[in-house]
């Protein structure tokens, strides 16, 4: 059976949202998917936009490049008002509601959802995690892997002196799981 599943996660710089797409595709490669990653980024980098683009399939995968995307990761409204005209209709949209009120994103064409990955991840412990309940909350959405697949590869992506936040991240994970 054919597995294809795309992504643009954005959102302003800091919010981990590299971090986010990195653990999406280690995860996917070792679920035996193939991948694509493209990160894109100004020099502004912490505050200015950031996103990343990720494919994952079980065939060969022609581009990185997504013109239609079916899923986005919104982490904040210019994210939202940005990347949504460019979702395929009937593609999956997460917005961070404490962020963006996903009241205004078109739920005529696409399916939205909205998580408030900001309070969840202060609720969580830790204020930066916001990327992780976001992720949490998009394989919920969107079934594209298992949300154990994204535990596991926490310690491929989550650097060795911040080893100690693994389980955080694990617990923002299944955090944005549960709330989506």
């Amino acid at each position: 059976m054919l597995m294809y599943a795309d992504v643009i996660i954005a959102g302003f710089g800091g919010q981990g949202v590299v971090l986010a797409g990195t653990l999406l595709a280690y995860a996917a490669m070792e679920h035996g998917l193939n991948v694509t990653f493209m990160p894109v980024y100004g020099p502004e980098m912490r505050g200015g936009t950031a996103n990343c683009t990720v494919v994952l399939s079980d065939e060969e995968i022609g581009s990185p490049i997504i013109r239609r995307p079916q899923n986005v990761v919104a982490l904040n409204r210019p994210s939202l008002e940005k990347f949504q005209v460019q979702l395929a209709d009937g593609g999956t949209v997460v917005v961070n509601s404490s962020l963006a009120d996903p009241a205004l994103a078109d739920s005529a064409r696409i399916k939205v959802v909205g998580v408030p990955c900001n309070d969840i991840a202060e609720k969580v412990g830790n204020a930066r995690m916001v990327n992780m309940v976001a992720m949490g909350a998009f394989v919920k959405a969107t079934g594209a892997l298992p949300l154990e697949r994204l535990k596991q590869a926490l310690t491929h992506v989550v650097p060795a002196h911040y080893g100690h936040l693994i389980p955080k991240n694990a617990e923002a994970l299944q955090a944005g799981y549960d709330a989506a």
